[in-house]
């Protein structure tokens, strides 16, 4: 088939791109799913870039007992040093949720140009749910931002974590 610019192999480049996306969440969740075992909330994330991985990670706030364990800040510490440096342009980030003030102050400071998200978060998102933090033009760098890539799913995971703490502190 020919290309005609936007068509690739019989699918369009956006097709092709939410295929892309989805596959790489789907590895996020696995992230997520690491945290949910560890009785963490269930957020994983990680750092693509020219299609390749080259960092990846769940929460590990209870685990470290520090507020910086977020899966968006130890997947961007880690490809930082995949990268040998603290510019990650050219990348994207997947997160299986919505990424909250913090770590949406860490992307703009890594220089990440994209930035997909799975659940929104109403009570703590910075990427449209309370602020428009990564596409702010009064910052020096912009974030392309991609929302609700299986989004069911992210919610599902953190809905089935949060259905499971309440029925334990329940049964206490």
């Amino acid at each position: 088939m020919e290309n005609n610019g936007n068509q690739l192999e019989g699918i369009t480049i956006e097709e092709a791109q939410r295929r892309e996306d989805e596959g790489y969440m789907r590895l996020a969740l696995q992230e997520a799913q690491k945290a949910f075992q560890l009785g963490e909330v269930p957020i994983g994330a990680l750092v693509v870039r020219r299609g390749e991985v080259i960092a990846q990670a769940h929460n590990l706030r209870e685990t470290n007992q520090t507020a910086t364990a977020h899966a968006e800040l130890l997947a961007i510490e880690e490809a930082c040093r995949t990268a040998g440096g603290w510019r990650l342009t050219d990348t994207t980030l997947y997160v299986t949720v919505e990424p909250c003030p913090m770590c949406a102050g860490v992307i703009l400071q890594a220089r990440i140009d994209r930035v997909v998200f799975g659940a929104w978060d109403p009570k703590a998102g910075a990427c449209g749910s309370l602020l428009h933090f990564l596409q702010d033009p009064r910052f020096n760098h912009q974030v392309i931002i991609e929302a609700g890539v299986l989004e069911e799913d992210c919610r599902a995971m953190m809905k089935a974590f949060f259905h499971r703490l309440r029925s334990k502190k329940s049964e206490k």
